[in-house]
């Protein structure tokens, strides 16, 4: 089963900028759709980006995010990417980067996420 590690995450400002990075090893990274999830605490895990497998694989972003973030991947370095813009104060939260073979899974529907990693937070505030 892959393993998963998240970094890059941070405090900034209103409209500033993090990228997030996930770095997997364990598995065969070119196999698994990857995506991004963020969590407040008392609050539903939330996804906000995939992307499927192969050299280009399909994205999904959630509305909240879409024209913001990109998700993209670095097949021959095992990495995951979450490029995060405009930053907003709502974007606060724990960001899991997570793994499931072959298919992507909903967004809506975290549990269907096999492999999850330890997360990473980013904090937006003035």
């Amino acid at each position: 089963q892959v393993q998963l590690l998240e970094s890059g995450g941070g405090s900034v400002q209103p409209g500033g900028s993090l990228r997030l990075s996930c770095a997997a090893s364990g598995g065969t990274f070119s196999t698994y759709c990857m995506g991004w999830f963020r969590q407040v605490p008392g609050k539903e895990r939330e996804g906000v980006a995939l992307i499927g497998i192969g050299n280009n694989g399909i994205t999904s972003y959630a509305d909240s995010v879409k024209g913001r973030f990109t998700i993209s991947k670095d097949n021959a370095k095992d990495t995951l990417y979450l490029q995060m813009n405009s930053l907003k104060p709502e974007d606060t939260a724990m960001y899991y980067c997570a793994a499931v073979q072959w298919f992507c899974r909903p967004l809506r529907v975290a549990s269907q996420w096999n492999s999850w990693g330890q997360g990473t937070q980013v904090t937006v505030s003035s």
